[in-house]
């Protein structure tokens, strides 16, 4: 079988699972879901963000947290169908292509979420037991700073050196680059952080 750089996978199946996941991926939930809620546009309350943490701010929890399952679960479906058909290789660029498409989705200008949830689910979806990881890591780092964006920021940082010893070279690389990407989308936080005006979990208002 061709080599696309290191996955085993061809051509046409990279193109295949890249496109797949990409649209996946660019399915805009948050959006959706607040719409037919009667919410109106999530992108024009508090951060205009589309993903949970800003569906969080219209006071719905149930919306945020089904708007946070279904970003998720994108990716892992993605990751899980593309490696049903041409396997685990084909199933990491799914899982990456979903990640980007739902940060960057064609349908809203190629402006979407920050893409944690999707990255959760991008693990999810490839190796399942690496989410336990993430989620100690994000649980001790909120519970010491009560800062979510810092949790999540740290464990993403975390989780590529964790496939890395866990002898998964190929998407310890693929989560590195999205861990960067994630950062970068994070950027607004990561200056509220050093500024110290984050807001912290459990803040009203």
């Amino acid at each position: 079988m061709t080599e696309i750089l290191f996955f085993h996978v061809t051509l046409a199946q990279a193109a295949i699972v890249l496109v797949g996941g990409y649209l996946l991926g660019s399915i805009p939930f948050g959006l959706l879901i607040t719409r037919i809620a009667g919410l109106g546009d999530i992108r024009k309350v508090g951060s205009g963000n589309i993903g949970a943490t800003n569906v969080l701010r219209t006071g719905k929890r149930h919306l945020a947290a089904l708007t946070l399952l279904l970003d998720a679960f994108k990716a892992t479906a993605a990751a899980i169908l593309a490696t049903a058909l041409y396997g685990h290789d084909a199933g990491i660029l799914a899982a990456f292509a979903a990640f980007i498409g739902h940060l960057f989705p064609v349908w809203l200008g190629f402006k979407g979420g920050k893409g944690v949830a999707t990255y959760i689910g991008a693990l999810l979806g490839l190796a399942p037991a690496v989410v336990l990881v993430f989620a100690f890591v994000w649980l001790v780092v909120a519970r010491l700073s009560r800062y979510s964006s810092l949790a999540a920021l740290v464990a993403t940082l975390v989780i590529p050196v964790a496939l890395w010893i866990m002898k998964q070279p190929e998407m310890s690389l693929v989560f590195a680059v999205m861990t960067l990407i994630s950062w970068w989308r994070h950027k607004a936080n990561i200056e509220r952080l050093i500024s110290g005006t984050e807001s912290r979990i459990g803040d009203k208002g």
